[in-house]
């Protein structure tokens, strides 16, 4: 079969993945076999490595070169955009499918320690990528991908159809897992989540492990290394940091400004304060992480004006409480208003200073423990839970 793939183009990107070591000698192979080029449709919108921003639309049959170029570059692809309702060539409001970074593809490979004969159980089909890697390394018959999607199933069964793969693709809602395959060795998601369903360490072996991008409702995310236990419990360490689509049954609502209040002209019934700490210093992905540990059921949103300032929005999402804090340039003072029986800025205040206190710990210090009564977050131990503001 031609397939017409770029050599020079995917031995470079082999290249740059295995100094990176994102890929190792134990994966080289089935980069080889299942090349990137088949699991990527012909309109894409090309990503950047460390972020969640999309370029421009490449079409395969207007530019063939540049599409090769993201092909073999370490970027993510977005392939869809708003569940598939957006048609045209511009950016939509929400990319919902993609090829994934192939820098991140490996890592989490990597973190799953898959052996030949393991079953494994993919949770997010995307373009068939990961799937086809696995089924390369353990057997086609092994592997089992479940899409809620049905189009992107669609494409991705063709897809591994077309690399010569038997990969079992299956429609149905990701969090129920796939019982009927039994308990398997290994289950990845390749979808972010926030909550662990319980299906998934239900099906999963005891020993077993669970891979999975997971996030905060505030923000920040990371993917984390479940090993599953006898009693029913998963418990392990977040290994990097993460950019994933959530998984669409889990997505947060985000109720607009007018839900808090309430009619009302602003400032409404805030309460008006200042503070020393700069909104620009909780932007960052591990600071919004530990953050949404500590002070759940919150999310924020940031107002951009022409001069540089901003006001930075946080919510709790019952709509019942909000704050907001003003960035200014140059200032060492700003301005706070909040309103509710929960104070969001003197909670985000106090979990960004447990953050100073415990040594600013990156997502390797982090840890996750999940079971039949819930989830918890824990740093350097997992005996050592992160609480609540």
């Amino acid at each position: 079969m031609t397939t017409g793939i770029d050599e020079a183009g995917s031995s470079g990107l082999a290249s740059v993945l295995m100094k990176s070591g994102a890929l190792t000698s134990e994966w080289l192979s089935a980069f080889t076999a299942v090349p990137r080029e088949l699991f990527v449709p012909d309109r894409i919108w090309p990503g950047i490595a460390d972020g969640t921003e999309q370029g421009a639309l490449v079409d395969r049959a207007l530019n063939p070169e540049a599409w090769l170029r993201a092909v073999y570059s370490d970027i993510p692809l977005t392939t869809q955009w708003d569940d598939g309702s957006h048609v045209g060539e511009e950016l939509g409001n929400s990319p919902t499918s993609s090829n994934s970074m192939p820098g991140m593809v490996f890592s989490m490979l990597a973190d799953l320690d898959v052996r030949p004969g393991h079953r494994v159980l993919e949770v997010g089909s995307g373009t068939g990528w990961n799937a086809a890697l696995l089924a390369h390394r353990v057997g086609a018959a092994n592997v089992v991908t479940v899409e809620y999607d049905g189009d992107v199933a669609r494409q991705a069964e063709e897809n591994l159809r077309g690399a010569g793969l038997d990969v079992r693709v299956i429609v149905g809602d990701g969090r129920l897992g796939y019982a009927t395959c039994g308990p398997c060795d290994r289950l990845i998601a390749t979808c972010s989540i926030g909550e662990v369903p319980r299906a998934w360490i239900e099906q999963t072996t005891p020993g077993g492990l669970i891979v999975a991008p997971w996030g905060t409702g505030y923000g920040g995310e990371a993917v984390v290394r479940l090993c599953v236990g006898e009693d029913g419990t998963a418990t392990g360490p977040f290994t990097r940091s993460s950019a994933f689509m959530r998984i669409r049954q889990q997505r947060t609502e985000r109720p607009p400004f007018d839900a808090y209040l309430k009619g009302r002209p602003w400032p409404a019934d805030g309460v008006a304060s200042t503070t020393r700490l700069s909104p620009s210093e909780i932007g960052g992905w591990i600071e919004q992480f530990a953050i949404g540990v500590r002070v759940p059921g919150a999310f924020w949103r940031a107002e951009r004006y022409d001069d540089g300032s901003y006001t930075l929005w946080t919510y709790a999402t019952d709509t019942r409480s909000w704050a907001s804090a003003d960035h200014v340039p140059g200032e060492s003072e700003f301005e706070v208003v909040q309103s509710g029986p929960r104070k969001l800025w003197d909670e985000t205040e106090a979990a960004f200073g447990w953050w100073l206190d415990h040594g600013r710990p990156g997502f390797e210090r982090f840890g996750l423990t999940a079971g039949a009564s819930g989830q918890h977050v824990w740093l350097d131990r997992a005996d050592n839970p992160v609480s609540v503001v």
